[in-house]
């Protein structure tokens, strides 16, 4: 049989040529923008190279060869495969910081900001939820993303705020570490060697990384438990009471006594070195961001592993909240107590008995405090490589980002070494220190994650855009009620006060530069009536 010529075969196989172009240019306006900068490993900094991503195993059917928005089912191996980055995450919620907030929350308000504590961790979800989405969808993390979107000068200022807000975060961090080695060695090391231990981690957090990230992952799994375990401990040793607990996470209370305390669980939530974490920490999978429906089923099961990463958290949260709300709150020590006293506290209140409560405060803030460490050092990593795009050894650029914080850690710690009124002043300092950060964070991923070109059909809808902007809105509101109630008492003398109305100039100017250069604001309900009245007028 003649085949027929290709004249004959045309006008049929036209329309199917015209038909599959046009889905090859609409699956390429769909999926988020790959920039041939980035295409290679070896020109480019990337969060995790190609051989050590974890393999998500599947059976490939046709319907998924063929089909690229396929969604394979919910299959309980892949929620497996897929924990790890969430819990990472989830440590920034657990860090010797957000412990002393917890303390003193309950110290002063007893039980009654436990509801503002679970909705606080419900908004600190939705952020993390737009980082890892930005990571998956666009198979880049924040950091990477804002090398591309803004110019020179802003991405360089936007990398020395992350870096200032590392830093902060990580002498807390470390601070509270060696709080805890004290404690354990019944006060023979000072707490100088503590902060050298502690900073020892960086070496720790290489020799882990070589055995792969799941190994890693197994070992901060260890560090949670412990810290659930010990604060669990503490919680059934001291008995809370019931029924003001469950009142306290139902009904909102909110006294002008407890104004600051609210204030600080809510500014705790949102750490911004964690943003710029969970977008690089969701690569360590091997997905292929081309396939719409492995993106979708990478976001459904990170969705999951985050929410109960972060139900953990906040119920060992909940459990320090409880236990300085039973014993301190109405007591003369409710508002001296701190992060550096607490176990003393603890210790004259509940006595020593088998496992004396003072140890076993001591073993949780020691496990939260090396977590949040080594956690430190891996969004150190992200950041400093991000940004500068710097093609460094891992174990090289480790030990710059860990000496970033050790050398000034080290310092503080032989300066402030002095009382613990010394170490609660610097504690203000530095919860300030990160507060100012929090914008420089949430804008580059709200506006990022509401763009089309960046994130494709994973772009946020208006509604959610608007809600993710009222959440970022009212934590940026509530950090910045802290500056101003901190510098208002602190601000003393006319030279420093110009200072800072100048600097506060240029740091408003800057936030209004991140807003309205990606013309990130969504549209208000009010602009959304006032076209429709526009349209009907016919103008």
């Amino acid at each position: 049989m003649n085949s027929p010529n290709r004249g004959e075969e045309s006008p049929k196989e036209e329309p199917d040529r015209d038909k599959d172009a046009a889905e090859e240019s609409e699956s390429k306006r769909l999926l988020p923008s790959q920039s041939p900068s980035l295409s290679s490993d070896d020109e480019n900094e990337v969060a995790f190279e190609s051989r050590e991503k974890v393999v998500i195993v599947d059976l490939e059917t046709p319907e998924s060869i063929l089909n690229v928005d396929y969604v394979p089912p919910f299959s309980w191996k892949k929620l497996w495969l897929f924990t790890g980055p969430g819990f990472l995450m989830s440590i920034a919620f657990l860090d010797p910081g957000n412990l002393e907030g917890d303390l003193q929350a309950g110290a002063i308000a007893g039980y009654s900001l436990l509801w503002l504590l679970m909705w606080a961790t419900v908004m600190g979800l939705l952020i993390q939820l737009l980082s890892a989405r930005v990571g998956v969808a666009t198979g880049r993390h924040l950091a990477e993303l804002c090398r591309e979107e803004y110019p020179t000068w802003a991405r360089l200022v936007l990398w020395f705020m992350a870096e200032l807000a590392l830093i902060g975060a990580d002498i807390q961090e470390v601070i509270g570490s060696a709080i805890a080695i004290q404690i354990l060695s019944n006060g023979a090391l000072p707490l100088w060697a503590g902060v050298l231990i502690t900073a020892s981690d960086c070496f720790v957090f290489l020799f882990l990384e070589n055995y792969g990230v799941r190994k890693l992952e197994a070992v901060f799994a260890v560090l949670i438990a412990t810290m659930a375990l010990a604060f669990a401990w503490m919680f059934g040793d001291t008995k809370p009471n019931g029924k003001e607990l469950l009142i306290g996470i139902l009904v909102p209370r909110l006294g002008s006594k407890t104004i600051r305390q609210a204030v600080g669980v809510v500014g705790c939530v949102i750490m911004p070195h964690n943003v710029f974490l969970h977008s690089a920490l969701v690569q360590s999978r091997d997905i292929d961001p081309k396939k719409r429906g492995r993106v979708q089923e990478a976001l459904n099961y990170y969705t999951i592993e985050s929410s109960v990463a972060l139900l953990v958290s906040f119920m060992i949260n909940l459990f320090v909240t409880t236990v300085f709300a039973k014993g301190f709150y109405g007591t003369k020590q409710a508002n001296n107590i701190g992060l550096v006293n607490a176990g003393q506290y603890l210790e004259e209140k509940y006595g020593g008995g088998l496992f004396p409560i003072l140890y076993i405060w001591g073993i949780g803030l020691l496990a939260a405090g090396q977590s949040s460490t080594i956690t430190g050092t891996y969004a150190g990593q992200f950041i400093m490589g991000g940004f500068l795009n710097l093609r460094l050894k891992k174990w090289l650029r480790a030990l710059i980002t860990r000496s970033f914080a050790i050398v000034p850690t080290i310092v503080v710690a032989l300066v402030f070494n002095t009382s613990e009124a010394s170490l609660d002043i610097l504690n203000e300092w530095l919860n300030v220190l990160q507060s100012i950060q929090i914008p420089f964070a949430l804008i580059p991923l709200l506006t990022l994650v509401s763009k089309e070109h960046v994130m494709g059909v994973f772009r946020i809808g208006p509604t959610l855009e608007k809600l993710a902007w009222t959440v970022a809105a009212l934590v940026i509101v509530i950090n910045g009620y802290l500056l101003l109630d901190f510098f208002v008492s602190e601000v003393k003398g006319l030279l420093f006060g110009l200072f800072i109305c100048i600097w506060t100039a240029a740091y408003i100017a800057f936030i209004v530069y991140l807003i309205s250069r990606g013309g990130a604001l969504p549209s208000t309900w009010f602009s959304i009536e006032l076209s429709k009245r526009f349209s009907a007028n016919g103008t």
